[in-house]
């Protein structure tokens, strides 16, 4: 077990560690140069508030008055031209059982989608109100690692990272990324686990083998964001990591899962209907970058960014555990400007209570007017909503802390800032 994996380079005599720290200080001095900014952005306000109630009618003396709800608080967990790295994006968040709230972003050299990306980790045992120094998890040279999706087994208390490897020379849209599971061309999935609360991760597994189909996937992407483990029905205990795979531009969603406790992982189906015409005879994906959810029946709900069609999220429903899925469905209940978003279980129904089922992205027709939505009724309707953050919104998850708080760890202020928000669960509509 090590707490991070350092990969020395050399190049003519010079360190890569230097090579790297001139070219993220040039890179921090080409951004502000075109954005014109020379400090951060402005932290997002401490509270924000949505359409005021009507008031109440005055309460008798005697009768004690219940307090009023909690503001949503803002914390920053990652900075971008802080600690290292131009950019940081593509968060992932969870919560373990101790208490302790763990963030995972990709940390870039320059602000586009491959820049020799590393995996880094931030810790906050608070509650999100503080948060540890940058903690390297991963560097892989100038190849770059994305994509970063947690889940914990929580009979073991191990918690699994999985992340992909897109050699230097190829882009998500380039021509010739390889299908196969072998040579130069190809993207590589990996695995980081830990087995202390995230304080230290094992080295890092290549599970390429058995999570890529050999014969038609080249690009690959987990998540972003979490997994799940099931927690009822005939397939409890299983845990579940959603994945988009290309070619691009004709990506198909599936999940990977594991009965062993994340020893092996096996292959689902893709979900069926991905593809649509493009109108030029050919065929495009409607569908992307996905997060899973599981039902009260043990059935699992497939939440999926849009590439084409309608302006809202789709989605897919599996019965057998993330193994096979009903054909995408468009869902007219959330827009979606075509963003990464969260769909999270925050409780089950009892016999006395609805069970919760909490999604979060923007409201709007940009990345924009962040959203806290809320169903009871597993995502058929989404009645409660509650803004996040009005400005620039972009990639978001979400989780639950200890004390029942709604926890939001999304992209601010057009990349320049991942936040944490601390949300009180917004009260039920008479």
């Amino acid at each position: 077990m090590k707490s991070a994996i350092l990969l020395p380079a050399l190049l003519t005599g010079i360190s890569f560690a230097a090579i790297r720290a001139l070219a993220f200080a040039a890179a921090v001095l080409l951004a502000a140069s075109a954005s014109g900014a020379t400090e951060p952005p402005a932290t997002p306000p401490q509270t924000l508030t949505t359409s005021a109630a009507p008031a109440a009618p005055a309460a008798p003396a005697a009768t004690p008055v219940s307090p009023a709800p909690a503001p949503t608080t803002y914390h920053d967990v990652f900075i971008s031209g802080q600690e290292g790295y131009a950019s940081y994006r593509i968060p992932a968040v969870i919560v373990t059982p101790p208490g302790t709230v763990l963030a995972f972003a990709e940390a870039r050299l320059r602000p586009t989608d491959q820049a020799e990306n590393d995996i880094v980790l931030k810790r906050s045992t608070d509650g999100g109100a503080t948060w540890s120094p940058l903690k390297l998890l991963h560097e892989d040279g100038a190849n770059s690692l994305n994509n970063p999706t947690v889940v914990q087994d929580q009979n073991t208390r191990r918690l699994f990272l999985f992340y992909q490897r897109i050699p230097a020379h190829l882009k998500e849209h380039s021509k010739n990324t390889a299908t196969g599971l072998e040579g130069p061309d190809i993207y590589r999935n990996f695995l980081l686990t830990s087995d202390d609360d995230g304080q230290t991760w094992a080295a890092p597994r290549d599970l390429t083998a058995t999570t890529k189909r050999p014969d038609r996937a080249t690009t690959l992407a987990s998540g972003p964001g979490i997994g799940i483990q099931l927690t009822r029905g005939p397939h409890k205990n299983r845990l579940l990591i959603p994945f988009n795979q290309g070619p691009y531009g004709q990506w198909e969603n599936y999940t990977i899962f594991s009965d062993d406790a994340g020893l092996t992982w096996n292959l689902g189906e893709n979900v069926p209907g991905a593809l649509i015409p493009d109108g030029k005879g050919g065929l495009r994906s409607q569908i992307n970058e996905v997060q899973i959810a599981e039902l009260p029946d043990g059935s699992v709900l497939l939440d999926s960014r849009q590439f084409a069609g309608p302006k809202t999220r789709r989605t897919s429903r599996s019965q057998d555990g993330g193994r096979t899925w009903s054909p995408v469905a468009e869902n007219p209940a959330l827009p979606d400007p075509s963003c990464m978003a969260s769909t999270f279980r925050y409780s089950f129904p009892t016999a006395d209570t609805p069970g919760i089922l909490l999604h979060s992205g923007p409201d709007s027709t940009k990345r924009e007017r962040g959203t806290l939505f809320l169903s009871t009724d597993d995502g058929q309707t989404w009645p409660r909503q509650q803004i996040i953050h009005p400005g620039p919104f972009a990639y978001s998850i979400l989780t639950k802390l200890p004390d029942g708080t709604i926890g939001c760890l999304f992209e601010a202020d057009n990349y320049q800032r991942l936040v944490f928000a601390r949300i009180p669960l917004p009260p039920a509509k008479p």
